[in-house]
């Protein structure tokens, strides 16, 4: 997992988390941790793929799922 990264963070990656949200890396904190957990800083993303929150997580590495959003459209008359 590294900076930029994508994810998608629900239920398997803790159960604070009932509904699913995208989630972009800013860092990956080295906090000392229960073994397979860690510590992410980054954006909540909304559906468009932009910004909405700026969070600290605590999450189950083996339940961080690759995320996606849809691309961007360009806006007409540009």
């Amino acid at each position: 997992m590294r900076c930029g990264a994508l994810l998608l963070i629900g239920r398997a990656a803790s159960v604070q988390f009932v509904r699913p949200f995208h989630f972009r890396v800013i860092r990956v904190l080295d906090w000392t941790t229960y073994d397979g957990w860690t510590w992410l800083d980054g954006y909540q993303l909304d559906a468009r793929g932009d910004a909405v929150a700026r969070r600290s997580i605590f999450v189950r590495r083996g339940g961080l799922l690759p995320g996606s959003v849809p691309a961007r459209r360009r806006k007409e008359g540009r």
